[in-house]
Parts: C-alpha cells; structure tokens; sequence
C-alpha cells in the first residue's frame, strides 16, 4: 500500500465515550476527568494529560499496602485532564470488561492494565502462596462500577471451578472465589518446576481466567 493508504488504515478509531481496542493489543482510553493506568503502559497520548504515580492510600481510594505484603506492588499511576490516552503492555492481546455496581473480580497484579476512577481497588497477596514463593502473588481486588482492562499472552481461557491452575498462568477469578494453594509432590521429584505450586478452585460457581503462557512469576522466584 502506499504512504497514504497506510497512514489511513492504521489511524486511530474514534468509536465513542469508554475504553476502545484500536486492535488487540493496544487500548484508547478517552480521558475526562481521572483513569487508572499500569506504570509505563502509556505509548502516546493527545490533549492535555498529567500522570501521578499512586503507591498509597489517597484521595478516598483504597490504595496499595505494600508492606503487608512483600514490599512489592503494581506500580499505578493516575492520568488526569481531557484528551486521548493509549497504553499497551509488551504485545499481550487487550480485555475490557465493564463491572457492575457490586460485582467485583480479583486480577493477578501482573495483569492490570487500566481501570475507571471510580472502580474501587485493594491490593493483597495470596498468602498461602507467599509462603512457597518469595514474593507470592500479588492480585488486585477491583470493585465497580466502572470499565477495567486486563492484559493476557493471547487468547484467555475461562473455567468453572473445580480447577487446579499454575499459578503463573492464572490471570483473573471471581471475586466468591478463595484459591487455595497445592504442592505436587510428584512433580518436585528430581526438578524444579512452576507446577509443583498450583492453585485450587473448588465449589461450582465463579470462574477462572487462564492464558497460554506463564508469567514467570512464582518459578523464577523458586529457582533464584
């Protein structure tokens, strides 16, 4: 194609109010007023934005406690003014939800992306988890109303407990879920390996988020 067709063919979507794909790996975020973005997700932006990292407590929003975890977080930071906001994070393919007032769903830390200001958040870890791996998981409690934007190395899978999932390739769960935390025996024998740690789902309702790909996480932590 030529210059023109592609500048054309690849311009951004002006599709409305709310979070918008361009395409599967980049979100547009129309800003008036306050969102929520992942540290060093922003690729661009127009208008005229600021951005304030939030490691705490402020503003009414329930923030991140670093220290009753294990001194690690999900860097946020606070876009605020009127324009257009893209953000992306290494490639992974982009999921928008929209919450309702009530409904609630608990994210691996890894996996946030964006979310509306008035989705409210609490971060904490998965302590049986913590105690396995240095450093645990880190998942993020999100309450609407509001729109949020996941992140995932391709297409999600989405189960109905009961389910065992490796820890570094569980994206997301149900807020009525409590994962409990197994170790394969078997597997541990003669290596060292991501899947001697899993997460157990039980009951019948809720689901789970999954992705064909592990994070890294909870193995890299085993093997240093």
């Amino acid at each position: 194609m030529d210059l023109q067709e592609f500048t054309e063919a690849n311009a951004p979507i002006d599709d409305g109010d709310g979070f918008q794909k361009e395409n599967n790996r980049l979100l547009d975020i129309p800003v008036d007023g306050t969102v929520m973005v992942k540290a060093g997700s922003m690729i661009a932006y127009t208008g005229d934005i600021t951005f304030t990292g939030k490691s705490s407590a402020e503003g009414g929003i329930t923030g991140f406690v670093k220290e009753a975890v294990s001194g690690e977080g999900t860097p946020i930071m606070e876009a605020e003014g009127n324009g257009h906001l893209y953000v992306a994070e290494n490639g992974k393919k982009v999921q928008v939800l929209e919450l309702d007032d009530g409904e609630s769903i608990s994210v691996n830390g890894n996996d946030i992306l964006a979310f509306e200001s008035s989705v409210e958040y609490e971060v904490n870890t998965v302590s049986s988890l913590s105690e396995m791996a240095a450093g645990g998981l880190t998942n993020v409690y999100l309450s609407g109303p509001g729109e949020i934007a996941l992140t995932t190395h391709g297409d999600p899978l989405v189960m109905t407990p009961p389910v065992r999932t490796d820890p570094d390739a569980t994206v997301a769960w149900s807020a009525n879920l409590s994962p409990s935390i197994e170790t394969n025996k078997m597997i541990e024998i003669g290596q060292t390996s991501g899947e001697s740690i899993q997460m157990e789902f039980t009951g019948s309702e809720g689901f789970v988020v999954i992705q064909p790909n592990e994070e890294g996480s909870v193995t890299q932590s085993q093997n240093q």
